[in-house]
Order: C-alpha cells, then structure tokens, then sequence
C-alpha cells in the first residue's frame, strides 16, 4: 500500500496506555465491542475502531499481514493479552493474573507478559495457542518486549543480583545484553539482523538509547540533554524514540549514519516515536499546542497529524510495511479505544 505525503502535523504521547505500569483504568463496558464505521481523518486515513473485550482497549504492535497484538480489559475490569485479525478480537489467555501483549512477527508469534500465579509478572512467548513463560535472568520477574521474525525476543528482566538488564532470548537461552556501564537497561525492539535498541544507564547516572549489535552496546547520545530512549529499528539500522533536548522538551528522534535527526512536533512542546517500518516512516505521538495529543507519522521530513477518533487525544505505536498504522484514541464520548490507520 502507498502512503501519500501530506503537510506536516504530527502525534500522541505516553498517556496512560500500556507504558510499563501504566495501564488504563477499566470502565467502558457498554460501549460498543466494534465499530463497523471508519472515521476519515484529515489526511485520507481512514481510523478503525478495532473493539475490546468489554473494557478499554489499545494496540502495540502489528504484522505486515496486518495482525495487530495489544491489550483489552474486559466487562468484569480483567487485563488480556489480544490479538486482532479479519474484525475479530482474540483473547490469547493469561499465566493466572492480568496480560498484556507487545510484539507480533510475521510468522504470527506474539510476545509480552502476564502475571503468573505467584505475583510476578513474566514473558511469554504465545503461537499455535500455547502460552510459554521465557524464564528470567536469574531474578523474579520478566517482560517481553519486541521480536524479529527469527523468533528472537527482547525485552528486560530482574537478574540473580536484582538488577534490571536488558536481555536476548534465542531457542530458549537467555542472554543479559549489559549495560551503558550503569546498573539498568531495556531493550524495545530488534530487527532481522539481530540489533537491538532500547535504554540503558550511563556510568554518569544518565539514562540513553543504545544501539546493541555483536555482543556490544552503543550509546546513542541524546539531542542534546541528559535522557533519550530507542523503541524501534529498522532493517538498517535507523533506530527511532525520544530524546529530551537542551531544554526541557522531549521529541521524536531519527537515528542514522551516527547522527541523531530531531523530528519535531505538531506545534506542541514534545513528541516520541514508539515504531518505525523499513520504509524509514517513524511514527508516535505529539502534543498539538491546542491543548491535545495526536498520532503522527513521519517522513521525507514531514509530520503527518493521523487524527483522532473524534477526541483530542490518539497515539501512534506501530507501522508495518504496508503503511498500516496502531495505536490508540479516544473517541468522542473520551473512551480509550485500539485503533487502526489505513489508507
């Protein structure tokens, strides 16, 4: 599918959704479970509700077979890991507590977390309708975050010494992927190559987005301040997230030949990439300067504004390589919806 490049205006922010902790609050049960009637957005999208369980939902990943993977509670306020095909909702099941998934390949493997029975939260791997938990790096808990279509799997996990580090699991082995020279680390995202992008603590006490490839760890720097994180990277190597700058904002960031490229926002004071395709089109979220968040998608250095469903508030968190774009929005009664951007 071909993307058509538009005048610039961007979108969304880590609102409540499915950052770490921060799931929304349930609550939206008798709103309707899909919604047969797309929303045109300003650009020629057309905006998807993909439904729910019975609670709010919201997106994190899709396939280039457009299977999308995300979250949803349900009518009795249950957290579920979901997966999203041909308008229908898919309850992919729980180790016993709330789950949540991250990453979908296209041989359709999906990964996240759920609570297991003992309180923790663990990663799973999830294909052919089996839910298998990926251990840990010695400590209690674990969090599954991206996956390349070789199965590989990258997220962060508690160590023996209670540590925080980023990790590589591979035909059931676990590798701790170290560290910036701090005591933390996340990794978000891995292309087919095997590199690997997330965050990390520097010796200096600064949190940076790191670049890992070959058994090393590469500090990306920043756009100028003192944090930065990488959530997606591309088969090349362009690696995509958000930086604070010398100031006090936070913006979207392109990653390539070493340089960081600021991408900007929608007019508003901060913006974040959460993915990006190989066809090097970031996408996120942005504030606006009117007082919302919208999704945008990013290219030939513009920011396109992809809409919201009739709210002031969506987010951008994958794009595959058909251009198809997942997120979340709220629509116009304000409930918190998985939402799909196609053309």
């Amino acid at each position: 599918m071909r993307m058509r490049s538009v005048i610039p205006l961007l979108a969304t922010a880590p609102l409540l959704i499915g950052c770490q902790d921060d799931l929304v609050a349930p609550g939206d049960a008798a709103s309707p479970l899909f919604n047969t009637s797309p929303t045109l957005s300003t650009t020629g999208y057309e905006i998807i509700d993909l439904g729910t369980l019975g609670g709010k939902s919201w997106t994190w990943d899709i396939n280039d077979h457009g299977q999308v993977v995300g979250g949803s509670y349900t009518g009795t306020g249950e957290v579920r890991a979901i997966l999203w095909e041909n308008g229908v909702m898919t309850d992919l099941g729980t180790f016993g507590g709330d789950s949540e998934a991250f990453g979908i390949n296209n041989r359709g493997q999906v990964i996240g977390w759920s609570y297991a029975n003992s309180g923790d939260r663990r990663a799973f791997l999830w294909e052919n309708g089996v839910m298998t938990d990926l251990g840990t790096l010695g400590g209690d808990w674990c969090w599954a975050r991206g996956i390349n279509d070789r199965g590989q799997i990258v997220g962060w996990s508690q160590t023996s010494s209670r540590l925080h580090h980023a990790f590589l699991w591979e035909n059931g082995v676990m590798i701790d992927l170290g560290t910036l020279g701090g005591d933390f680390a996340e990794a978000f995202g891995i292309n087919n190559r095997g590199q690997v992008v997330g965050q990390s603590r520097t010796a200096t006490d600064e949190d940076h987005a790191f670049l890992w490839q070959r058994g090393t760890m590469i500090d990306l720097a920043t756009l100028g301040g003192d944090w930065s994180e990488a959530r997606g990277v591309t088969a090349r190597g362009q690696v995509a997230g958000e930086s604070h700058t010398g100031t006090s904002d936070r913006h979207a960031f392109l990653w390539e030949n070493g340089a960081m490229i600021d991408l900007g926002t929608l007019r508003g004071d901060d913006s974040w990439a959460w993915g990006i395709n190989d066809r090097t089109q970031p996408v996120g979220g942005s504030y606006t300067g009117t007082g919302g968040n919208h999704a945008f998608l990013w290219e030939n250095g513009a920011m396109i504004d992809l809409g919201t469903l009739g709210s002031n508030y969506s987010e951008a968190r994958a794009i595959n390589h058909r251009g198809q774009v997942v997120g979340v929005s709220t629509n116009a009664s304000g409930l918190h919806r998985a939402v799909l951007w196609t053309l």
